[in-house]
């Protein structure tokens, strides 16, 4: 198969593994904290457009909150592992979110777990948010994480500690500007490189009004004691992650 991409390449080459990597990641917590906040903006239960879906393992929780579900993912292996995960997702699909197609009209459009950080070239943020955005409803929230410096220090710097399981081994290997660089190698998989950009919320910001969009948030995403917490305001140190949240510009705003 002939990859055009790094997170092409990333995520076929771990897809086989990737449920034991991300074992750790409750979902069912995750989203009983996110989506309330999300109701202060106006959401509502209706149809999800799932970026970046990796092998499905959201698509369990929100089902069970009467979502209706499309999804698509850069990695065609990832894409399989999703299908075979849930029969009541029925169009899951390969798709590059910055050449995304236009699946419908949706209450809620998500790239979750640092996809966005996968975009590495100066110009990513452009066509990648126009595309989510083409797929929102007139009401619709685009919901998306960036990781922190806090997080790529933790996980991706030369000096962070080696992380791992029985079938893998996460090793930072630092950065070069503002991308950083892991490798993942083990019995389960094989060995190959992460590469994520780190993106400051104005830029991010500035990305989504150019094409439209409007920043409703940028809130803290950190753990503390096994807890998920998401705070109103962000800090690159504090917290582990950064949830963004916009919407469509209005007529005449």
């Amino acid at each position: 198969m002939k990859h055009s991409d790094p997170a092409e390449v990333a995520y076929d080459s771990f897809a086989g593994i990737y449920d034991d990597f991300t074992h750790r990641n409750d979902y069912e917590m995750w989203f009983g904290v996110l989506l309330p906040r999300l109701e202060r903006f106006g959401l509502q239960t209706g149809r999800l457009l799932d970026v970046a879906c990796g092998t499905g393992r959201a698509f369990a929780p929100m089902l069970r909150r009467g979502w209706q579900i499309t999804a698509c993912d850069i990695s065609a292996e990832m894409v399989a592992k999703a299908r075979e995960k849930e029969a009541r997702v029925e169009e899951i699909e390969v798709a590059d979110m910055r050449e995304l197609p236009v699946y419908g009209s949706f209450q809620l459009v998500w790239a979750l777990n640092d996809a966005v950080n996968y975009l590495l070239g100066d110009d990513d943020l452009d066509p990648a948010f126009r595309a989510m955005g083409a797929n929102l409803a007139p009401e619709g929230l685009l919901v998306f994480d960036c990781n922190t410096l806090r997080l790529f220090h933790e996980s991706f710097d030369g000096d962070a500690d080696e992380m791992g399981g029985e079938r893998w081994s996460w090793r930072g290997l630092g950065a070069e500007g503002p991308v950083w660089e892991a490798e993942l190698s083990g019995p389960g998989v094989e060995t190959h490189r992460h590469r994520e950009r780190h993106r400051p919320v104005a830029e991010v910001q500035a990305a989504l009004s150019d094409v439209g969009l409007v920043p409703l948030a940028a809130m803290g995403q950190r753990e503390d004691d096994g807890k998920l917490v998401i705070a109103d305001d962000w800090d690159e140190d504090r917290d582990h992650k950064i949830l963004h949240v916009a919407r469509r510009r209005r007529a005449g705003s």
